[in-house]
């Protein structure tokens, strides 16, 4: 065997290993009923306390932005403890109308607790905005919900009456993509979030390591502005804020029920889809580089982390290996052994395809949706393009940064998910006493 065969089994059975450790963090709430239902939302609700600032930052969501606007005022929690600050950068004109308007209509009907917020000085960037709505910021605790989300009407309740009973400073809830049936690459994509949010992201609270998704993530007041906020020059400022949380040893308590996901859409082309995972991607490399996962204090949450930024380029070199595997096991003489090995991580793929699948019908169920066959032969024969254009993602990612393009390629919504069916009735509040008897 020589130099060459012990480098090629070595790499095979590294992305071999990598693939696997995926997987079977994508099914970690799945190996124990107790760990998911440890996880699950109330099954009463505390009487309101606690007092809410929701942030909305918008940038050209003239399609959406009314119906989301409305559905922050439609949320089943007292207006008087909610306050709503939509934030847009000030050369937005068409989306500052669209909410002008919206916010007229909201006057007469004697709605008072929505705000519009512009700025104008650079970054034009998310967390920029995000930090200009925190300075205006009134609420005990300071949430986000993206421009197109469709929130539950309890999740304010939810959170409440988690802070309320465990004292938590920090509470990420479960975000869904819902239109899986829209385009050849939607179920995929809608299955990445469920995985994510529903098994793998329990497993990070575990560790106290928790990548904070782009919304449905409450956050105290006080501790925000101790951290001084956002990093308003990241482009995964959520993951990066998960991070320095970690770094503070500010706990976070992940919940997660199908019922109260806050849903959205897919990406509506693929071009959109490439933009938005190479933002992620970029993110996920700046925050590596920034260097603060080093400053976290256990050992073991340095490597989850490095394991979570470094993981699209892993993924990356994986596809990239795949056919190299195939034409090296093809047509250049190896040995038998070396030769086997080198289809490990493609075995760990076919593995993955099974869960993924069983995910699809795990998904239609838990939320009231038809599972169609046709979705689920279409995922079969679309998972490796898919996984291919993940890797393109990731090495334009690389690219961008290596020439300095840090710019914000916004993703375009159109409330493709609004057209799936509502989601479930959540519990009734309860007082202490009735809870106390139950």
């Amino acid at each position: 065997m020589t130099a060459g065969d012990v480098v090629l089994a070595t790499l095979s059975i590294t992305l071999a290993v990598q693939s696997a450790y995926s997987v079977v963090l994508a099914l970690y709430a799945w190996e124990d009923e107790r760990k998911y239902l440890r996880n699950r939302s109330p099954t009463t609700f505390e009487p309101p306390r606690t007092s809410f600032t929701i942030l909305l930052p918008a940038r050209h969501e003239e399609q959406v932005i009314q119906d989301t606007v409305q559905r922050m005022v439609e949320l089943n929690y007292p207006p008087q403890l909610v306050q709503v600050l939509v934030v847009i950068e000030a050369g937005d004109r068409g989306t500052i109308a669209q909410v002008d308007e919206k916010l007229a209509l909201l006057e007469r009907q004697g709605v008072e607790n929505v705000r519009l917020i512009t700025f104008d000085d650079p970054p034009i960037t998310k967390p920029h905005g995000l930090n200009v709505g925190l300075r205006e910021a009134k609420g005990d605790v300071v949430t986000i919900f993206d421009a197109e989300d469709e929130p539950h009407p309890d999740i304010l309740n939810v959170v409440n009456t988690v802070m309320l009973r465990e004292n938590q400073a920090v509470i990420q809830c479960g975000v869904q993509l819902m239109n899986y049936a829209d385009h050849w690459f939607s179920s995929l994509n809608v299955l990445e979030y469920f995985f994510w949010f529903k098994s793998r992201l329990h497993y990070h609270a575990t560790i106290d390591m928790v990548p904070l998704g782009g919304n449905t993530a409450f956050v105290r007041r006080e501790v925000l502005e101790r951290i001084n906020g956002w990093d308003q020059n990241c482009l995964t400022e959520d993951a990066d804020l998960g991070i320095r949380l970690g770094v503070a040893g500010i706990r976070v308590r992940v919940i997660h029920d199908d019922r109260f996901v806050t849903r959205e859409e897919t990406p509506h082309s693929v071009d959109q889809f490439i933009k938005q995972r190479t933002r992620w991607n970029q993110g996920f490399l700046q925050v590596l580089l920034k260097g603060d996962w080093l400053r976290l204090p256990r050992l073991r949450q340095r490597e989850l982390a490095l394991y979570v930024l470094a993981f699209p380029m892993l993924h990356a070199l994986m596809m990239l290996y795949v056919p190299v595997s195939l034409y090296l096991t093809l047509f250049v003489k190896v040995p038998t052994l070396v030769a086997m090995i080198t289809f490990l991580p493609l075995y760990v793929l076919i593995a993955h395809l099974i869960v993924t699948l069983i995910g699809l019908h795990e998904f239609t169920s838990a939320h009231g949706l038809k599972p169609s066959l046709r979705s689920s032969m279409r995922m079969v024969l679309v998972y490796l393009p898919y996984q291919w254009m993940l890797a393109f993602a990731a090495l334009r990612a690389v690219w961008r940064m290596l020439r300095g393009m840090n710019n914000w390629e916004k993703t375009t919504h159109t409330g493709a998910h609004r057209n799936q069916q509502p989601a479930g009735v959540g519990p009734k509040l309860m007082d202490s006493q009735s809870r106390d008897r139950q």
